[in-house]
């Protein structure tokens, strides 16, 4: 995640003429027209969005890559032509990688580029000038703390963009990729801020978007004891996905979101401790493993023998789960967040229900090529989040997501310290958020042997 980058290019404006810009989106989109006749595609406003992209980097594959392809292009959601409805105004970049596509992008869509945020915001006035604000703090050259936390400025391009509303009197709806900060307190100030300023705030993972398989629905309001979630890749950085796929399950349950009372951090040994403890039911995990793999695999059977080696020589299945966080949950409920294996498109899930031994589990199918077309879901879900003025999953969700993330580090820091959260104490109600997943139609027209193209462009329409 941490991209090695060149320093701040030049501030150069680009500014192409309202024709060429014209010339290049008819251009872009002309061969889509014929194809809206065949296939029912999503109708977008007769008045595009103006949006303003603030971006931390943006290269191939980076989260400005694969989010903003959909903002551009029309693209797939559940097997359908969906068109963005938006007009992307403008470009802030923080760092410029080698492989740079901000330049690029902007020349060929006519997106001008600004030297600060308030410019962006502005359109180069002095008043908001946008419909829409998305922060993608993702990717680049920044520092690392000393609990391992990437120092993404996502609060300070926030801020900067608020400094924009309070002037010019008015909010507009604002996106921020992933958590909210690395620090809980600036978290909280974020949404703090955007009540007070009366302005929608959304954030989150795009993984509980994605495909469930085999197909599993959380039984709205269904009483639970355990769930684990588990993931394959990085400390924190991923870890904030594991958290946000099990909060997006639990959230649902009975009696609702009521916070978290204790976090802590585990690392192997002390994994298997809290197994042998009760903390966490090894078979549980290895049902959640299955749904991905199945119940022969060796990481399947070394999660359900308790973490005995199983003895296979694949160099996966050799790698234990290396940690995980424990959610002690206010009601009761007992999370686990857990990484096993190494895969950067595994997320898993598994729960209990009263009475029933057998485990309800999945695996979350992020479509071809890695996790790139696993943003079309979440682009979607920005896009209706701007027109709708409101967020289609709750921003609480991702604030204890992001706090629960934060008090583990300290935990980790400190050794696995069983960390106490009063700050999480807080509740919320769920959301029924069906109608942003992906459900699986569009990977029978991308599949994974079509080939992966390098730029922006349509795919599969």
């Amino acid at each position: 995640m941490n991209d090695a980058c060149t320093p701040r290019a030049s501030n150069t404006v680009i500014v192409p003429s309202r024709r060429d810009f014209l010339f290049q989106s008819a251009g872009a989109t002309a061969g889509l027209m014929a194809f809206g006749a065949l296939h029912s595609a999503r109708a977008a406003d007769s008045q595009p969005l103006k949006v303003a992209c603030i971006m931390t980097a943006f290269h191939h594959r980076s989260h400005a890559h694969v989010i903003l392809e959909n903002f551009l292009h029309p693209y797939l959601f559940n097997g359908q032509v969906t068109q963005p409805g938006m007009q992307v105004a403008s470009f802030f970049v923080d760092q410029y990688h080698p492989e740079d596509m901000t330049r690029h992008t902007s020349k060929q869509y006519g997106i001008p580029i600004y030297k600060t945020i308030g410019e962006a915001v502005t359109l180069g006035g002095d008043k908001l000038a946008v419909d829409a604000v998305m922060i993608i703090g993702e990717h680049g050259d920044y520092p690392v703390n000393a609990k391992g936390q990437m120092e993404y400025p996502r609060k300070k391009f926030f801020d900067e963009v608020v400094a924009v509303f309070k002037k010019s009197g008015r909010g507009a709806p604002v996106f921020n990729d992933k958590h909210l900060s690395y620090r809980w307190d600036w978290a909280k100030e974020m949404v703090d801020t955007s009540r007070s300023l009366d302005f929608p705030l959304m954030a989150g993972s795009s993984v509980p978007l994605a495909q469930r398989r085999p197909p599993m629905e959380f039984p709205s309001g269904a009483k639970i004891d355990e769930a684990v979630s588990i993931q394959g890749g990085g400390v924190e950085s991923y870890d904030f996905h594991c958290l946000e796929v099990l909060q997006s399950q639990v959230e649902a349950r009975k009696g609702g979101e009521t916070g978290v009372a204790k976090v802590q951090f585990l690392d192997t040994p002390a994994l298997w401790k809290a197994a042998a403890d009760g903390f966490w039911s090894p078979d549980l995990a290895a049902a959640a493993m299955a749904a991905e793999v199945g119940p022969d695999d060796p990481m399947t059977k070394y999660l359900a023998s308790g973490g005995k080696d199983t003895g296979d020589s694949n160099s996966e299945a050799g790698a234990p789960p290396t940690h995980a966080i424990a959610v002690h949950y206010k009601d009761g409920l007992r999370g686990l967040a857990l990484k096993v294996g190494n895969s950067a498109t595994r997320w898993n899930f598994a729960t209990r229900l009263p009475g029933d031994p057998k485990p309800l589990a999945t695996a979350y199918y992020v479509g071809p090529w890695q996790n790139r077309n696993l943003f079309k879901a979440l682009s979607h879900s920005i896009q209706t989040f701007f027109r709708e003025k409101k967020a289609p999953y709750p921003i609480e969700r991702t604030l204890l997501t992001t706090g629960a993330l934060d008090a583990a580090m300290d935990s980790r820091v400190a050794g696995g310290k069983l960390t106490d959260t009063p700050q999480l104490l807080f509740s919320y109600a769920p959301v029924d958020f069906r109608r942003m997943r992906e459900m699986g139609d569009s990977w029978k027209i991308i599949t994974e042997e079509m080939p992966e193209h390098e730029g922006i462009k349509p795919v599969g329409v």
